[in-house]
Protein backbone atom coordinates (compact mmCIF):
# COMPACT_ATOMS: atom_id res chain seq x y z
CA UNK A 1 0.00 0.00 0.00
CA UNK A 2 1.60 3.31 -1.00
CA UNK A 3 1.00 6.52 0.43
CA UNK A 4 -0.16 9.41 -1.92
CA UNK A 5 0.17 13.10 -0.76
CA UNK A 6 -2.18 15.46 -2.51
CA UNK A 7 -2.76 19.30 -2.16
CA UNK A 8 -2.14 22.76 -3.64
CA UNK A 9 1.75 23.58 -3.98
CA UNK A 10 2.83 24.99 -1.02
CA UNK A 11 0.47 22.90 1.80
CA UNK A 12 3.53 20.75 2.82
CA UNK A 13 3.19 17.96 0.21
CA UNK A 14 7.56 17.31 -0.32
CA UNK A 15 8.32 18.72 3.08
CA UNK A 16 5.95 15.96 4.80
CA UNK A 17 6.93 13.50 1.71
CA UNK A 18 10.77 13.31 2.75
CA UNK A 19 10.31 13.35 6.47
CA UNK A 20 7.19 10.39 6.27
CA UNK A 21 9.66 8.05 3.93
CA UNK A 22 12.25 8.57 6.83
CA UNK A 23 10.06 7.51 9.61
CA UNK A 24 8.35 4.49 7.78
CA UNK A 25 10.99 3.42 5.93
CA UNK A 26 9.81 3.95 2.48
CA UNK A 27 10.93 5.16 -0.64
CA UNK A 28 10.11 8.42 -1.95
CA UNK A 29 8.34 9.29 -5.26
CA UNK A 30 7.90 12.65 -6.85
CA UNK A 31 5.58 13.22 -9.94
CA UNK A 32 7.66 16.50 -10.05
CA UNK A 33 10.74 14.85 -10.20
CA UNK A 34 9.69 12.49 -12.55
CA UNK A 35 8.45 14.91 -14.71
CA UNK A 36 11.25 17.06 -14.52
CA UNK A 37 13.72 14.07 -15.63
CA UNK A 38 11.66 12.82 -18.09
CA UNK A 39 11.57 16.32 -20.55
CA UNK A 40 15.20 17.17 -18.85
CA UNK A 41 13.45 20.70 -18.24
CA UNK A 42 12.27 22.48 -15.04
CA UNK A 43 8.29 22.58 -15.20
CA UNK A 44 9.23 26.15 -15.49
CA UNK A 45 10.98 25.77 -18.90
CA UNK A 46 7.96 22.63 -20.12
CA UNK A 47 5.24 24.96 -19.34
CA UNK A 48 6.88 27.83 -21.23
CA UNK A 49 7.93 26.11 -24.23
CA UNK A 50 4.79 23.74 -24.58
CA UNK A 51 2.11 24.39 -22.31
CA UNK A 52 0.70 23.52 -18.82
CA UNK A 53 -1.17 21.06 -21.11
CA UNK A 54 1.67 18.82 -22.22
CA UNK A 55 3.10 18.83 -18.24
CA UNK A 56 -0.16 17.41 -17.45
CA UNK A 57 0.52 14.56 -20.14
CA UNK A 58 3.68 14.09 -18.58
CA UNK A 59 2.73 13.90 -15.08
CA UNK A 60 0.36 10.86 -16.19
CA UNK A 61 3.11 9.18 -17.64
CA UNK A 62 4.77 9.17 -14.12
CA UNK A 63 1.66 8.49 -12.53
CA UNK A 64 1.33 4.99 -15.05
CA UNK A 65 5.40 4.54 -14.39
CA UNK A 66 4.57 4.53 -10.87
CA UNK A 67 0.70 3.01 -10.29
CA UNK A 68 1.98 -0.80 -9.75
CA UNK A 69 5.00 0.48 -7.00
CA UNK A 70 3.84 -0.61 -3.50
CA UNK A 71 5.02 0.19 -0.12
CA UNK A 72 5.95 4.06 -1.29
CA UNK A 73 5.23 7.43 -0.33
CA UNK A 74 3.98 9.40 -3.33
CA UNK A 75 4.58 13.13 -3.23
CA UNK A 76 2.39 14.31 -6.10
CA UNK A 77 1.97 17.97 -7.87
CA UNK A 78 -0.80 20.14 -7.23
CA UNK A 79 -2.81 19.47 -10.75
CA UNK A 80 -2.30 15.61 -10.36
CA UNK A 81 -6.28 15.93 -9.85
CA UNK A 82 -7.16 17.52 -12.96
CA UNK A 83 -7.40 14.09 -14.45
CA UNK A 84 -9.26 11.30 -13.05
CA UNK A 85 -7.27 9.03 -14.46
CA UNK A 86 -4.21 9.79 -12.45
CA UNK A 87 -6.21 9.55 -8.97
CA UNK A 88 -7.99 6.25 -10.56
CA UNK A 89 -4.88 4.20 -10.75
CA UNK A 90 -3.23 5.80 -7.52
CA UNK A 91 -6.15 4.66 -5.55
CA UNK A 92 -6.29 1.30 -6.71
CA UNK A 93 -3.21 0.33 -4.42
CA UNK A 94 -2.82 3.85 -2.34
CA UNK A 95 -4.49 5.72 0.60
CA UNK A 96 -4.80 9.12 -0.08
CA UNK A 97 -4.04 12.06 2.02
CA UNK A 98 -4.97 15.78 0.91
CA UNK A 99 -3.15 18.13 3.09
CA UNK A 100 -4.69 22.05 2.92
CA UNK A 101 -3.63 25.16 4.38
CA UNK A 102 -4.99 28.71 4.56
CA UNK A 103 -4.16 30.69 1.10
CA UNK A 104 -1.99 33.24 3.39
CA UNK A 105 0.23 30.64 4.61
CA UNK A 106 0.80 28.91 0.91
CA UNK A 107 1.64 32.44 0.01
CA UNK A 108 4.22 32.70 2.39
CA UNK A 109 5.94 29.39 2.09
CA UNK A 110 5.51 29.41 -1.99
CA UNK A 111 6.31 33.43 -2.56
CA UNK A 112 10.16 32.50 -3.28
CA UNK A 113 9.44 29.59 -5.33
CA UNK A 114 10.99 30.35 -8.44
CA UNK A 115 10.33 26.60 -9.34
CA UNK A 116 6.20 27.00 -11.36
CA UNK A 117 4.97 29.43 -13.40
CA UNK A 118 2.04 31.08 -12.62
CA UNK A 119 -1.37 29.16 -13.58
CA UNK A 120 -3.88 32.51 -14.21
CA UNK A 121 -1.23 35.47 -14.40
CA UNK A 122 -3.31 36.97 -11.36
CA UNK A 123 -2.05 38.62 -7.62
CA UNK A 124 -0.52 35.59 -6.14
CA UNK A 125 -3.05 35.49 -3.46
CA UNK A 126 -6.06 36.14 -6.02
CA UNK A 127 -4.55 32.78 -8.15
CA UNK A 128 -3.86 30.72 -4.89
CA UNK A 129 -7.67 31.13 -3.67
CA UNK A 130 -9.13 30.76 -7.06
CA UNK A 131 -7.36 27.65 -7.61
CA UNK A 132 -7.91 26.39 -4.51
CA UNK A 133 -11.64 26.82 -4.60
CA UNK A 134 -11.44 25.36 -8.55
CA UNK A 135 -9.87 22.75 -7.50
CA UNK A 136 -11.52 21.36 -4.08
CA UNK A 137 -13.89 19.43 -4.96
CA UNK A 138 -11.83 17.01 -6.91
CA UNK A 139 -9.54 17.33 -4.11
CA UNK A 140 -11.85 16.36 -1.59
CA UNK A 141 -13.18 13.23 -3.54
CA UNK A 142 -9.95 11.97 -4.22
CA UNK A 143 -8.94 12.33 -0.76
CA UNK A 144 -9.30 9.55 2.08
CA UNK A 145 -8.00 11.46 4.76
CA UNK A 146 -7.60 15.48 5.11
CA UNK A 147 -4.77 17.07 7.15
CA UNK A 148 -4.63 20.79 7.56
CA UNK A 149 -1.29 22.40 7.56
CA UNK A 150 -1.57 25.97 8.61
CA UNK A 151 -1.00 25.49 12.49
CA UNK A 152 1.48 22.41 11.99
CA UNK A 153 5.17 22.28 11.63
CA UNK A 154 6.42 19.22 9.39
CA UNK A 155 6.49 16.70 11.97
CA UNK A 156 3.32 17.25 13.49
CA UNK A 157 1.89 16.38 10.15
CA UNK A 158 3.59 13.20 9.43
CA UNK A 159 2.45 12.13 13.08
CA UNK A 160 -0.92 12.96 12.45
CA UNK A 161 -0.38 10.88 9.27
CA UNK A 162 0.80 7.71 10.79
CA UNK A 163 -1.60 7.96 13.79
CA UNK A 164 -4.46 8.19 10.54
CA UNK A 165 -2.49 5.07 9.41
CA UNK A 166 -2.81 3.34 12.73
CA UNK A 167 -6.30 3.79 12.59
CA UNK A 168 -6.67 2.65 8.79
CA UNK A 169 -5.30 -0.43 9.44
CA UNK A 170 -6.92 -1.47 12.33
CA UNK A 171 -10.69 -0.41 10.84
Amino acid sequence: MNIVLIGYRGTGKTAVGKLLAKKLNRKLVSTDKMVVSKANASIDEIVKKYSWAKFRNLESEAIKNIKDQDGCIIDTGGGIILKGQNIAALKKNSITFLLKADPKVIASRIKNSKQRPSLTYRSFIEEIKEISEQRKEKYNKAADFVIGTSNLNVEEVCNKIIKKLDIFRLG
